[in-house]
C-alpha cells in the first residue's frame, strides 16, 4: 500500500508524502519502513497538529491512499463516529489495526464458508446462527479446542463473524446490486437495510461469543437478566434467580457487561443493577486503547475493564496491572461459584 518492491528491499524506506485530514487541511509528512524492525512510522507533520493529546487515545485512525503520495487521514474520536464507520464495513474493533479487504482470500477457510452458505436457502440468517457458525468455522480451521485461551477465542471468533457475515452480504445481495435499482429511493431503502442489518449484528456478535465462552467455561449464568424495572444487565452470574433472592450472598454475585467500545458509554453500565451500587462492576469490551485519565474515572466508579489478553499493549503502561483479561474473568467466576 505505501512502498514499492523495489523500494521495500532497501534497508530503510523513505518517502515523502502529503495528507489530507478530516477532508479540512493538509500537511506534509514522511513514511519511513525499517525492515529490521518491521516497523514503520510517519513523522514530520505533528507540530500544531490539532488531534494530538491524551483525550485522542483511543480514537479511530484511518488512512486510505489516493495516489503514490496522495493520503487522506482521519481521527474519529466518538464512539458514534467510530461506530458509524465500523458499522459502514461491517467491522468490529477486533477488525481494526489492518487493512480493509473488500474480498474474501481463496483456500481452505474460504471453502468452508461455501460449503456452509450453501445451507442458509437464499435467508439472511438470524444473529445468533451466523455467531454459532463463526465459532465453528474458527474452531475448524485454527485447530481450536475447549483449552485454548478465552482470549484467543473472542478475538478469533470475532475475526471470522466479519468474514462469514460479508461473505453472506455477498452471496444474498451481490445479484440486487449489480442489477441496479430503479430509482433513488428503492437505492436508499436497499442501502439502509444493509447498514442497519450491519449495526445490529455489530452490537450483538460480541454478547453472543461471550454466552459460548461462558458456556464452554462450564459457568453459571443468565444473559441479559431483569434487575430492577427494565434494567438488564447483559450477564449476572450465577443467576437472575440468586440476584433477586435477598438471603443470596452478595459476594457471591457478579455481573459483566459487553460493550465493542466504551470510550463514553461506560458509564451505561454504573446503575444496571441496585445490588452492585458501591460494588465491582465488570466491562468487557473490545476498544483498543481508552485514556489514562478515563481509566481513572471508571476506578473511581468501581469499574473494572476487562480486555483480550493480545489488547492491552494498547492500554497505557501504568495502568495494565487494572484491566483483566478474559481468562482472569472466568477464573474470578469459577472462584465465586466454588
Amino acid at each position: 500500500m505505501l512502498f514499492t518492491r523495489d523500494e521495500l528491499a532497501q534497508h530503510i524506506a523513505k518517502k515523502d508524502i502529503r495528507v489530507h485530514w478530516q477532508d479540512d487541511f493538509d500537511t506534509d509528512a514522511v513514511l519511513t519502513w525499517y525492515s529490521s524492525k518491521k516497523e514503520l512510522r510517519m513523522t514530520g507533520f505533528y507540530r500544531g497538529f490539532p488531534f494530538r493529546g491524551a483525550e485522542y487515545t483511543g480514537a479511530l485512525f484511518v488512512f486510505n491512499k489516493m495516489t503514490d503520495v496522495d493520503f487522506d487521514g482521519f481521527l474519529l474520536n466518538t464512539e458514534d463516529d467510530i461506530d458509524a464507520y465500523l458499522s459502514a464495513f461491517g467491522m468490529s474493533p477486533a477488525d481494526t489495526n489492518n487493512l480493509v479487504k473488500r474480498t474474501q482470500e481463496d483456500g481452505d477457510e474460504e471453502a468452508i464458508i461455501r460449503e456452509w452458505l450453501s445451507t442458509i436457502g437464499g435467508t439472511f440468517p438470524e444473529s445468533p446462527l451466523i455467531s454459532s457458525a463463526a465459532q465453528a468455522i474458527y474452531d475448524r480451521i485454527s485447530g481450536a479446542n475447549r483449552k485454548a485461551s478465552m482470549d484467543d477465542l473472542l478475538i478469533g471468533w470475532t475475526e471470522e463473524e466479519y468474514k462469514l457475515f460479508r461473505s453472506i452480504e455477498e452471496e444474498l445481495y451481490l445479484g440486487t446490486v449489480s442489477s441496479g435499482f430503479s430509482s433513488i429511493e428503492d437505492f436508499v431503502a436497499f442501502a439502509n437495510s444493509v447498514l442497519n442489518r450491519r449495526k445490529s449484528r455489530a452490537g450483538k456478535s460480541m454478547e453472543h461469543h461471550l454466552e459460548e465462552i461462558f458456556r464452554r467455561s462450564q459457568l453459571e449464568f443468565t444473559p441479559q437478566a431483569k434487575t430492577e424495572g427494565k434494567k438488564r444487565p447483559d450477564f449476572v452470574f450465577p443467576s437472575e434467580a440468586a440476584y433477586h433472592d435477598e438471603s443470596f450472598p452478595i459476594e457471591k454475585l457478579c455481573t459483566l457487561a459487553a460493550k465493542t467500545t466504551c470510550k463514553d458509554r461506560w458509564r451505561q453500565i454504573l446503575n444496571e443493577a441496585d445490588r452492585f451500587r458501591g460494588r465491582t462492576k465488570y466491562l468487557c469490551t473490545l476498544q483498543q486503547g481508552i485514556s489514562a485519565n478515563q481509566m481513572d474515572e471508571m476506578a473511581a466508579e468501581q469499574v473494572t475493564l476487562v480486555v483480550p489478553r493480545a489488547y492491552l499493549k494498547a492500554f497505557p503502561k501504568e495502568k495494565r496491572a487494572e484491566i483483566w483479561t478474559l481468562d482472569r474473568f472466568v477464573g474470578y467466576v469459577r472462584e465465586l461459584e466454588q
